[in-house]
């Protein structure tokens, strides 16, 4: 048993569920679900039972909460000592995303990391995944916001949000929501990025669960303002979430069509790099980009997206 543990057990019993939980918390659920597991281990008793609204504390469960809580206020009263003499928030806190995700993201996360750390100096940067996974191991990024590649290697990536996908076509193209729910990708010609790029992967990936190569009419390892463009310069179609195209499709320039099936997502996720900002500056980081977040797919900014 150990104060992190009992941490994590107050949070669900303060919210309700675990997935409420790892919104407060600003974490994912799968971590605070192994925490719990841990801890009732170490106790020796089950401490919730869970149903369809949640979870319930046991009477196990009920005896432990207060000590827990006390715990918990005690260790927050030491944080609250330490952060008087060290100032509040970090000095700096550097965030970093791809294009597609900054763009919808960061200027909301601005005034939110504004209003809890009025001192902090924010920087922002745009980038590929490869080179921001560079510099989050680096040390030169604290938090990156990505999407989560097919292959994930060693670094941890706790998801945030899902995104769904979309053919975008010229709007006289001749591919219909019928052929593609039929024949998915199969025989449309497509603007993608080169091998290694994730988009790339992603959609060969996809490809062969369903039984075909697809067909590349044009390989552009431009910015997706490029790419978006060459659709619209009937170059071929391409496959994006709606965040990348809205004001092309809201004006007629552009079609979307759905992707249908479970893979035809992409889960954009939190990494955190190999940082000196305190534990509990990440947490309410964390915490303040879970909530712009749920923020932003709530009214509608950010469009085929959903919570994870």
């Amino acid at each position: 048993m150990n104060s992190d543990d009992l941490d994590f057990f107050a949070l669900v019993a303060d919210a309700g569920s675990i997935s409420a939980a790892a919104v407060r918390g600003g974490c994912d659920a799968s971590t605070i679900s192994r925490r719990i597991t841990q801890l009732e281990k170490s106790v020796g008793a089950r401490l919730f039972t869970r149903s369809g609204r949640g979870v319930i504390l046991t009477p196990q469960g009920e005896v432990l909460v207060n000590y827990a809580r006390q715990v918990g206020a005690l260790i927050g009263s030491a944080r609250t000592a330490m952060s008087s003499t060290n100032g509040q928030g970090p000095a700096r806190v550097r965030i970093a995303a791809q294009p597609t995700i900054a763009k919808v993201f960061f200027g909301t996360l601005f005034h939110a990391i504004r209003a809890r750390y009025p001192d902090t100096q924010i920087h922002f940067t745009e980038g590929l995944a490869n080179r921001l996974l560079g510099e989050l191991q680096s040390g030169d990024i604290d938090i990156a916001i990505l999407y989560k590649p097919e292959h994930a290697g060693s670094l941890a990536y706790e998801p945030l949000l899902f995104e769904q996908l979309y053919l975008l076509t010229p709007p006289d193209s001749e591919v219909t929501a019928e052929q593609l729910r039929a024949h998915s990708l199969a025989g449309i010609p497509l603007v993608l990025p080169s091998t290694h790029h994730g988009l790339r992967v992603l959609v060969q990936a996809m490809a062969a669960r369903r039984g075909f190569v697809p067909r590349i009419a044009l390989e552009s390892d431009s910015s997706i303002a490029i790419t978006v463009e060459l659709v619209v310069k009937k170059c071929g179609c391409t496959v994006l979430p709606l965040a990348a195209a809205q004001a092309q499709i809201a004006t007629g320039e552009l079609r979307a069509l759905a992707l249908e099936g479970e893979d035809a997502e992409r889960c954009i996720a939190l990494v955190l790099g190999k940082t000196h900002t305190p534990t509990t500056d990440l947490w309410a980081l964390n915490a303040l980009i879970r909530s712009v977040a749920m923020q932003l797919v709530h009214s509608g900014a950010w469009p085929g997206a959903r919570i994870a």
